[in-house]
């Protein structure tokens, strides 16, 4: 369903932040993690392996002010936090996980040609 209002080929439509944001590694790798469920800051930390503390909170803020991801404090002591997809973040799992899948089908290919273009590049 196109919405001839929104161009993410003109420079200024704002789908083009939105491509950003989910053509991002980290909300690739996070929106995957969060395919399963709910998860704490913690456990999403552990499952994403490498992506800074900072990062992490960023790209968790964005994806929540982007109405994918849902911020829940649960009420108890110590505080809680539960964070899990929305219906419209659930809807971005499926095409997010064929990238990574494309990525780890075509990976070997990928280190080859590279190869082959560092080896005539020099």
């Amino acid at each position: 369903m196109s919405n001839p209002q929104w161009n993410p080929y003109d420079r200024n439509c704002p789908t083009r932040r939105l491509l950003d944001r989910i053509g991002d590694r980290w909300t690739v790798l996070i929106v995957g993690a969060l395919g399963d469920g709910p998860l704490r800051y913690g456990e999403i930390n552990d499952r994403v392996d490498g992506v800074s503390q900072k990062m992490l909170t960023q790209t968790l803020r964005g994806l929540e002010r982007d109405g994918l991801v849902k911020r829940t404090l649960q009420p108890q002591i110590p505080p809680r936090v539960d964070y899990e997809l929305t219906d419209a973040g659930r809807t971005l799992r499926e095409p997010l996980k064929a990238l990574e899948a494309w990525a780890i089908e075509h990976m070997s290919g990928v280190i080859s040609s590279r190869e082959d273009y560092d080896a005539h590049a020099s």
